[in-house]
């Protein structure tokens, strides 16, 4: 059976339940700096992005300007509810020990929090080392730019056409696919909202799971498929 080179993960809202979490955070303050916004929209528009871009954007968009001060206060704010309320999501345990290839962890959050929340959960023994956060790699561009997914296939010795990446947002999928890479879309998280997966398709996912179960089988088809 053909085998992937390397198989990434995203990280919040794939590994960990965390994408909620910080989406309520980074709603309340933005609300209270003058925006008016829901953690649903935020989760809907911009999940997959740093709480810096997202604030970029919606300074584009509504000419409001907030302080760059607002940046390390939802970092703090974020860090401390995810410490105490991060969950795995259900059934990550298994599938990632079900994956027989190489894999690998790609963020936009710090490497100490996707450390901490991987500890947390008991996860961080199947990624110990391959952690690849988009803020410390050379080029430091996030998602949806492809550099972060590129760095990791270069250092693990991979072949991007030849990896699978598992992400849950618009803007993560968009960069793995600019990176050559093959996605399957995730919808299994808390913050998940009506039209998900077809959001993740419309952006390039070959296909979507909702839960973890289906992890392995889908893999394995995919890799069948593009052998053929």
């Amino acid at each position: 059976m053909p085998q992937p080179d390397l198989v990434i993960f995203d990280c919040d809202g794939v590994l960990v339940d965390s994408e909620i979490i910080a989406a309520r955070v980074e709603a309340e303050l933005l609300t209270l700096a003058g925006y008016e916004i829901s953690a649903e929209e935020i989760s809907e528009t911009y999940a997959g992005l740093t709480f810096k871009d997202i604030m970029m954007r919606v300074e584009e968009k509504s000419s409001i300007p907030f302080q760059a001060s607002l940046i390390d206060r939802a970092e703090d704010l974020v860090d401390r509810k995810l410490r105490s309320d991060v969950r795995a999501i259900d059934g990550v345990r298994e599938a990632v020990a079900a994956v027989t290839a190489p894999r690998c962890v790609c963020s936009n959050s710090r490497s100490e929090r996707i450390e901490f929340m991987l500890e947390k959960v008991h996860l961080l023994p199947f990624f110990a080392g391959r952690i690849f956060s988009a803020l410390e790699i050379p080029s430091k561009k996030t998602k949806p730019a492809p550099d972060v997914f590129l760095f990791a296939a270069e250092t693990l010795n991979a072949n991007p056409a030849n990896t699978f990446v598992i992400e849950d947002s618009v803007h993560g999928v968009h960069g793995a696919r600019a990176a050559g890479m093959r996605v399957i879309g995730f919808t299994g998280a808390a913050h998940s909202y009506p039209g998900h997966a077809d959001a993740l398709t419309e952006a390039g996912a070959e296909t979507v799971i909702r839960r973890w179960a289906e992890l392995k089988s889908v893999i394995a088809a995919l890799s069948e498929w593009s052998d053929a």
